[in-house]
């Protein structure tokens, strides 16, 4: 098949129903549903942004197994120019959407490659998984499919691990295997796109406790979202069904989140990558460098949001004549550090990339740590600066439906701004909240303080993670040439 067109991608969905409720509501075709299409028509445009002439020498690249053009998403980089590529067909889709689409499908399509080239890693366990990981990397890229994952136990107690709630069967586990396969029951969240993606990718995230009574919680999986006893419980919807005009972002890039129930879904072994190893399983991102290739991915999609952030605030600055004011030059300039922060960030990690063990040009991790651990940070204070400079004028946003109404000659007089018409000013402000005050703004503050877990764990891994030892030894030496001054010899 190769690359999907946008109406391939939709024909998919719609031929593989899936049991997803929302609102009480069991809903079998998304595709028609009011709290998917909108988003499912901005994710068929970056599929159809694949066979677009402006973009496709960006977004798709030869297939070694075929000759067909394939997703560049899924390409494993070999050179820097290929890494190059992979950024710019990133930063393509990222600008669909501003950054505010954070499961594009080539998050997923990042780990996957990442995990296909250190095949090996997981054939540790057992042989077949690493022909079972290739071989459905193979299947992703030449059918174009649109993956995400589940990472998270629920959050019932927090203190215990899995095998020590009250229910064993509360987070996700193995309760039997079968010569075909295993049998999962329990529940993951939090599945970011899942009922509308083609496949769920069904990982550990890296605190599996690793006793034997925690051995059944350990595995990584992909299965069809469509797979029998799989359910998405969805948190109700930030698309209200309103104009682009009235919700500009929450109308287009409404993604959703679900929390996925295992139903004693039935997993064949050749979709099956990691079992029963519980170390296995908790270092599978980072010795794969799968987490490298996603954070590259994200810190691309992050320095896309931030540009629209620095577009949106100076846009109000200028439409309400507060250039002027000292304290926004301040405000407008911590945004634009933390653009060329990030930025550079980027730059580095590229720069310095190098061919991992696995024989894939990966980027050099210290720089892309950096960024994941300092944007959790930065775009809440984004979203606040958007909030301090737009002030009551948040507040006053009629809707179209207004400015088509009765007191149209009335918002046309009042709602005028020093360098734009009442429309124009309207439309802006409208934008402004709902980036910085609607639920869909609010959800886009949450979804960057967690994007890659907990912050003070995040900050805890960097710590242990990260070689300190040079700069140590440099102040040893320091303190030791110092002594060796004052004795007049080697203390």
């Amino acid at each position: 098949m190769g690359a999907r067109t946008g109406q391939q991608f939709i024909d998919g969905l719609r031929a593989e129903p899936r049991e997803v409720y929302i609102e009480g509501e069991l809903v079998r075709d998304v595709t028609t549903h009011r709290a998917f299409r909108n988003v499912l028509e901005s994710l068929a445009h970056l599929y159809d942004m694949q066979h677009d002439p402006r973009f496709s020498a960006d977004l798709t690249y030869v297939s070694p197994d075929t000759g067909d053009a394939v997703g560049t998403a899924f390409m494993q980089p070999r050179t820097k120019e290929d890494l190059h590529k992979r950024a710019r067909a990133m930063r393509r889709w990222a600008e669909f959407s501003h950054g505010m689409m954070g499961r594009t499908p080539d998050y997923l399509s990042s780990s996957l490659m990442a995990f296909a080239a250190a095949k090996e890693y997981f054939g540790r366990a057992n042989p077949r998984f690493s022909d079972n990981v290739e071989a459905y990397y193979r299947h992703a890229r030449e059918h174009d499919l649109c993956l995400t994952h589940t990472l998270i136990n629920p959050q019932a107690n927090r203190s215990v691990g899995p095998a020590g709630q009250s229910d064993p069967f509360l987070p996700a586990r193995v309760v039997e295997e079968r010569d075909g396969g295993i049998v999962v029951r329990g529940a993951r969240m939090l599945a970011t796109l899942g009922p509308l993606a083609d496949e769920l990718e069904v990982f550990p995230s890296t605190v599996v406790r690793t006793g034997p009574e925690d051995a059944p919680y350990a595995f990584g999986f992909v299965i069809p979202c469509s797979a029998p006893g799989l359910k998405f419980i969805c948190r109700e919807s930030y698309d209200l069904g309103r104009t682009h005009h009235d919700h500009p972002l929450g109308s287009r890039f409404e993604e959703m989140d679900a929390v996925v129930i295992f139903q004693d879904v039935f997993v064949p072994w050749e979709r099956v990558f990691l079992y029963g190893d519980s170390d296995l399983a908790n270092g599978a991102f980072g010795a794969t460098n799968a987490v490298i290739h996603m954070a590259h991915q994200v810190i691309v999609k992050n320095i896309v949001k931030t540009e629209f952030m620095l577009g949106l605030v100076s846009l109000i600055v200028d439409t309400i004549a507060i250039e002027p004011f000292q304290h926004v030059h301040e405000k407008v300039a911590e945004i634009i550090i933390g653009l060329e922060t990030m930025r550079a960030l980027q730059k580095a990690a590229e720069a310095d990339a190098q061919v991992d063990r696995w024989g894939i040009m990966t980027p050099a991790r210290g720089p892309l740590d950096a960024a994941r651990n300092l944007y959790p940070k930065l775009y809440p204070r984004f979203v606040e600066i958007v909030q301090q400079l737009s002030a009551s004028g948040l507040m006053a946003t009629p809707t179209e439906a207004d400015i088509h109404g009765p007191l149209a000659p009335d918002i046309e007089r009042f709602f005028t701004a020093a360098r734009a018409g009442a429309r124009d000013r309207i439309a802006l402000f409208r934008l402004a909240w709902d980036t910085a005050v609607s639920s869909f703004g609010s959800r886009q503050v949450l979804y960057e303080r967690f994007f890659f877990g907990d912050p003070v764990r995040m900050a805890g891994a960097l710590f242990n993670t990260y070689d300190r030892t040079p700069y140590m030894e440099r102040v040893r030496e320091f303190i030791r040439s110092g002594m060796r001054d004052d004795t007049g010899g080697d203390a």
